[in-house]
């Protein structure tokens, strides 16, 4: 029997579940460890980007809420996909960073080759556990290897250090700052943080796929791997085929999808919403127009890899934003792609002034204004 053709999917129909995914055609009534769960982490350099993506998906979000989940220990900020620090909790992290751990090794060994003299890795991750037994940062592990090290040349050192930021399971300590973390947070080792030993079965890849696609799909194998930086997925996706459905977009690609995921309708209205930096509804896949035009895209993932928070309209990035403080004043400025509709303006203003009051509650006077001029990212 011949094989059923796939069906096909626009742009705006997986706009449309890319949003319902990732809790932005509508606020969501969940835990915040629920909602990092559905998302399968929060890319998280900075402390501050996942209080805003949790706001502007979960109602009712306050800041206390994420605070407390760190500091309970159900949340944790660690390496993890793609080798970057990411938000999740603590039952995801020990399930999947075993999954993860031959290709941050890989990342290390990448590094290592480049700028390493030959040098035993285990005995450098071995002098990382032993550093990171008590909180600490990584600037401080850096000094500590140049001091016990200082035959080696100082980008010897950084990516000696950065070989146990890949090989040993840390985890961020949170403190009692305004955001959880201060700029040079310590790093501790993950079993000693949370109690228990880290698993190293890594038997969970085909879980993590079906996770992935639960958050972003439909999705191909490469948007997998360019989430993950997974690069075995391929086999992975053909062995769940029986459990996925198949889709076509408008390159032709072949979409792989949970069934019972949902789909809206390409004409389901979507709300104005605030995505913040480095957001992963931004960077979960190969292929990103479901979300941003590749004219845009270059204006909000720069060339030193940093990304910029932006604004949707009609579900697509329509701009980015950032905040400007002056003694009592903040003023959050926008930076249009496109000319706005009129229609939209109400809307964007007033969700501009409710991200505004969250982030800098202390303000007395606070404002919304587009802007034409370039802003730099801070």
């Amino acid at each position: 029997m011949a094989e059923r053709p796939s069906e096909f999917l626009s742009t705006r129909a997986l706009n449309r579940a890319l949003l319902a995914r990732q809790m932005l055609l509508e606020r969501k009534k969940t835990g915040v460890v629920a909602a990092v769960e559905q998302l399968v982490g929060m890319q998280a350099q900075i402390p501050r980007p996942p209080f805003r993506g949790l706001w502007t998906r979960v109602q009712g979000f306050r800041r206390e809420d994420l605070l407390k989940s760190l500091h309970d220990k159900r949340l944790v900020r660690a390496t993890a996909m793609r080798g970057t620090i990411h938000l999740m909790s603590t039952k995801d992290f020990l399930t999947f960073r075993p999954v993860l751990a031959e290709m941050l090794a890989k990342a290390a060994n990448s590094v290592v080759g480049r700028n390493m003299p030959p040098l035993d890795v285990d005995a450098v991750c071995k002098l990382g556990r032993a550093f990171f037994g008590s909180p600490a940062p990584f600037d401080d592990f850096r000094e500590f290897l140049e001091k016990e090290h200082s035959e080696y040349a100082t980008t010897t050192v950084r990516a000696m250090a950065y070989t146990v930021r890949m090989g040993v399971p840390l985890v961020m300590v949170p403190t009692d700052v305004t955001w959880g973390f201060p700029g040079n947070a310590g790093f501790l080792l993950a079993e000693k943080w949370l109690g228990q030993k880290i698993p190293t079965d890594a038997t969970s890849l085909e879980e993590l796929v079906l996770r992935y696609l639960a958050a972003f799909g439909p999705a191909t194998p490469a948007d997998f791997q360019t989430w993950s930086a997974l690069r075995t997925s391929r086999e992975v996706f053909e062995k769940l085929r029986p459990k996925l459905v198949t889709f076509t977009d408008e390159r032709r690609h072949e979409l792989f999808d949970l069934a019972e995921a949902p789909r809206p309708p390409e004409d389901t209205p979507a709300p104005i919403r605030f995505l913040p930096e480095y957001d992963n509804a931004l960077l979960a896949h190969a292929d990103r127009t479901r979300i941003a035009t590749d004219e845009h895209r270059t204006s909000v993932v720069l060339n030193n890899l940093q990304v910029i928070g932006t604004f949707l309209i009609d579900g697509f990035v329509a701009g980015i934003w950032r905040i400007e403080r002056a003694k009592q004043a903040a003023e959050l400025l926008l930076k249009p792609f496109i000319r706005i509709p009129k229609k939209a303006m109400p809307a964007l203003e007033e969700e501009g002034a409710s991200l505004l009051e969250f982030l800098e509650p202390e303000a007395t006077i606070r404002s919304v204004r587009a802007t034409m001029k370039g802003f730099a990212f801070k």
